[in-house]
């Protein structure tokens, strides 16, 4: 339940969707039943059904053959190459907090940025190298860690509706997406990114006690508090911060700094704490979607799609280690390429990594919600019972499909909308093409 939480919630949606006004509420109420209920749902099925290591990669090769479950473990994997560099530089701003350096230029200065997010990196590259027994504390503590600040944030933000209103005036019409504008229509790529990474830890199945029984039940569990957290969190962040005085990247902070400011100056101590538990927590994220994404790389590795190196285990502490070593490399590669360019500033490079992050990691979504309603058709079980499979597939393919196109639609500042889409659907394009090209070439070395 834990490694759940830790893997899918993150507190710097909360300022994402409070940036974009009320409307976003309505979003994540939309993108929990027709996104995150039915992956749960999925999940929860196929890993009862099958509970392989690799999970959604095996899961796509049972029901569609070596060349889709390749692709889709590609996708899935190097998706993470530009997860870990979008959410460490976060981190990195919201570590300025810690050090009473909020909201300040450091925030986008790179000397500051880059060695911050490549030493939170490569320490939990080190964590999960050392062994999942080690690597588990990291992404337990993370959990409680990204979680405890929520529960402050809500709490003030009760507070604040309680005792002076909302910062964001919350009408029924402020609730009403603005579906006439294409780049807040953005959002919903975003949010239902968000919602997304109940798969991960089916990834672990062969390393997991009773995984058919385990998996679906640490789903079920985890699911309410991470729908909780985001709905009454954004609405939090609204009722403390202006929605148009919202920072995309650090928002989550700055409507706890003002909760603790009108609390008075016995909780001001709040907002250091609460930033130094938000980076812990982000760590751990991090080291869940280093040790998961591993375990498919692994797979593809003894599968000789990948180099055989990739299927090697450290003779000590019998972790993946050459998967998760090229993952940390290359995503070090990443960042740096994400900075180069004139004019070039933290949120922009932000935007862009997420946008292209989002494109290529709803493709092994496909895969999932196809391959639940293919196996649930050909063999109804018992865990479907009650449930119609093809709305579940429905709803979620076609949020999925949504998401997709929507993280095509550059924000309405952006300078150069044929350069953002140069970077955003011409990089996730190029990663498909480098996939398939490995795919062959690794054919080629079988026969």
């Amino acid at each position: 339940m834990l490694f759940n939480v830790v893997a899918v919630l993150s507190l710097r949606w909360l300022a994402t969707a409070a940036a974009a006004g009320p409307s976003s509420l309505t979003l994540w109420v939309l993108a929990a039943l027709f996104f995150f209920i039915p992956q749960g749902l999925a999940v929860a099925e196929l890993a009862s059904r099958f509970p392989d290591e690799g999970g959604i990669y095996a899961w796509a090769k049972r029901a569609f053959g070596d060349s889709h479950g390749f692709l889709c473990g590609w996708c899935y994997w190097v998706n993470n190459l530009l997860y870990y560099p979008n959410l460490l530089m976060s981190t990195a701003v919201i570590a300025t907090f810690v050090v009473g350096r909020g909201n300040t230029d450091l925030v986008n200065n790179w000397s500051y940025v880059l060695p911050a997010t490549l030493g939170m990196l490569w320490f939990a590259t080190f964590m999960n190298i050392v062994g999942l027994g080690t690597g588990k504390w990291l992404q337990n503590i993370g959990a409680v860690a990204s979680y405890l600040p929520g529960v402050a944030l809500m709490g003030f933000g009760i507070w604040a509706f309680v005792h002076r209103g909302s910062a964001t005036p919350i009408t029924p019409r402020s609730l009403v997406p603005d579906l006439a504008n294409f780049s807040s229509i953005n959002l919903w790529a975003t949010i239902a990114f968000a919602f997304a990474g109940l798969e991960l830890c089916s990834v672990m199945a062969g390393e997991t006690k009773d995984p058919a029984r385990t998996l679906p039940r640490s789903i079920f569990l985890s699911a309410p508090f991470i729908i909780l957290l985001y709905l009454v969190g954004t609405a939090s962040v609204l009722a403390l911060v202006p929605t148009d005085q919202v920072n995309v990247v650090s928002g989550f902070l700055q409507a706890v700094a003002a909760g603790a400011e009108a609390a008075g100056s016995v909780v001001a101590w709040l907002v250091p704490a609460m930033a130094l538990l938000y980076v812990i927590g982000n760590i751990g994220g991090i080291g869940a979607w280093l040790t998961g994404p591993a375990r498919v790389a692994f797979m593809i590795g003894i599968d000789r799609y990948f180099p055989p190196a990739f299927g090697r285990i450290h003779p000590r502490w019998k972790t993946p280690y050459v998967a998760i070593l090229v993952q940390s490399a290359f995503a070090t590669v990443f960042l740096f390429l994400s900075v180069l360019g004139r004019g070039t500033t933290v949120e922009k490079a932000y935007l862009i990594i997420l946008d292209t992050m989002l494109l290529v990691y709803f493709i092994p979504y496909l895969y999932l919600f196809t391959a639940y309603l293919l196996f649930t058709r050909r063999n109804p079980s018992p865990t479907a019972r009650g449930i119609k499979p093809w709305l579940v597939a429905i709803a979620g393919l076609g949020l999925t499909l949504l998401a997709m196109g929507v993280a095509m639609v550059p924000p309405s500042d952006t300078p150069s909308v044929l350069l953002f889409e140069l970077k955003v659907v011409g990089g996730a394009l190029a990663f498909v093409v480098i996939g398939m090209a490995v795919y062959w070439r690794g054919r080629r070395q079988e026969a």
